[in-house]
């Protein structure tokens, strides 16, 4: 049956910047700008952390710059003002609370406290209908690494495992009252099992109905494809919806280094190529068993956008599938996002907030990862130069 669907053009920059000012597009410019020196960028990784704790005068730059960008706010009252202009856009959003690298019971007890907040919080919002969990802010990363490793725990870190497991189950289930799914982050390769394993025995219990709990594959590891076609049949014979949130990821030379230094393989693909081939055929083969599995696109790759869209289209599937959305980080690939929403289908930004200075960690990341991911931040470049062209023709 041939196509009806208008295609989907991501270089429609007077949609993908209809939100934005001159003004705002000119300082996303200069900081894209700033981005695009790699060097400069592998230095703030080090130096700004070191300003921040020496209290060197820095914070406002930062405010300005990364942190306007890529946050929503430093409180949830705070984010619900950038929520509430995304839904203009008829964009939901991934809330996340950026807080990280604290390790204490006592953080790991207010971290679950506050995902239940936001989960409470999105539940009288119309355009949230997700908040992202990192279980290394429910428990310890070498704890995660000794049960990943199959070592044998004491019986105090037995306990702690559990009240780890207690604090997720909690999660889980205020998110299932409520209505709203969890998305739980993937994390490095030596502590990803027990994830895996206990969001995959939390979904058993609470997606019987449709996909509360999600997943994160990340698709440039080379054993990821295989164990979501695992999950998803595994969820056919038990009954319940798979949620499988889709990433590349994001820890591609950290994987290199450990796995180079203590001499074992090295988990992700060697190439490229190789990484997107899997991405692909993981959205294909969750796109086949829409009944068994719930999906979310998170990708900044015009091409994969488009694959999906295509076979969305043959499949005769609506733009706003209930079990399918696409997803990119806030303050980046808007001319993804908002060209999608205004094709009709359902678009998320995944949107952090938290302290200035408990954030600095994940805006280190998203510097790193325009830097690093090839023609990102050029293309970002190029379409607001296009845009701003436009608009004084």
């Amino acid at each position: 049956m041939p196509s009806t669907v208008a295609p989907v053009s991501f270089d429609d920059t007077s949609i993908a910047f209809s939100s934005r000012s001159d003004q705002e597009l000119k300082r996303i410019y200069r900081l894209f700008w700033l981005m695009n020196l790699g060097w400069l960028t592998h230095l703030a990784k080090y130096v700004v952390p070191l300003a921040i704790k020496w209290h060197l005068p820095v914070k406002k730059w930062i405010r300005n710059t990364l942190y306007e960008q890529f946050c929503g706010g430093e409180t949830l009252e705070e984010v619900m003002e950038t929520a509430t202009k995304l839904a203009k856009q008829n964009i939901h959003v991934i809330l996340d609370y950026g807080v990280e690298g604290k390790e204490t019971e006592e953080v790991f007890d207010h971290t679950a406290s506050e995902y239940i907040r936001m989960i409470r919080y999105a539940s009288n919002q119309p355009n949230i209908p997700f908040i992202a969990v990192k279980m290394t802010g429910l428990v310890r990363f070498a704890l995660l690494e000794k049960l990943h490793a199959g070592s044998t725990l004491s019986v105090a870190e037995e306990q702690e495992w559990e009240k780890a497991r207690l604090r997720l189950e909690h999660i889980v289930e205020e998110a299932a009252q409520y209505r709203i799914g969890v998305m739980v982050d993937a994390e490095e390769s030596w502590i990803q099992q027990p994830i895996d394993t206990c969001v995959l025995e939390l979904m058993e219990r609470y997606a019987h109905a449709r996909g509360v709990l999600f997943n994160t594959y990340q698709l440039y590891r080379i054993d990821r494809l295989k164990l979501l076609k695992t999950h998803i049949q595994l969820a056919k014979e038990k009954g319940f919806v798979l949620g499988a949130k889709l990433v590349r990821g994001a820890y591609l030379e950290k994987e290199r280094r450990r796995a180079a230094e203590k001499g074992y393989p090295s988990p992700v693909h060697a190439t490229k190529a190789n990484t997107d081939r899997d991405y692909n055929d993981a959205v294909a083969y969750c796109l086949s068993h829409l009944e068994h599995v719930s999906c979310c696109i998170a990708t900044h790759n015009e091409k994969s956008c488009l694959l999906a869209i295509q076979q969305m289209d043959e499949q005769q599937l609506p733009a706003d599938h209930p079990h399918i959305c696409f997803s990119q980080l806030y303050g980046m690939s808007d001319h993804i996002s908002y060209n999608l929403s205004r094709h009709g289908y359902r678009v998320c930004k995944y949107l952090p907030y938290g302290p200035l200075e408990d954030v600095i960690p994940y805006l280190m990341r998203r510097a790193q990862e325009n830097t690093s991911v090839a023609g990102q931040t050029s293309r970002e470049l190029s379409l607001i130069q296009k845009e701003l062209r436009r608009r004084k023709l």
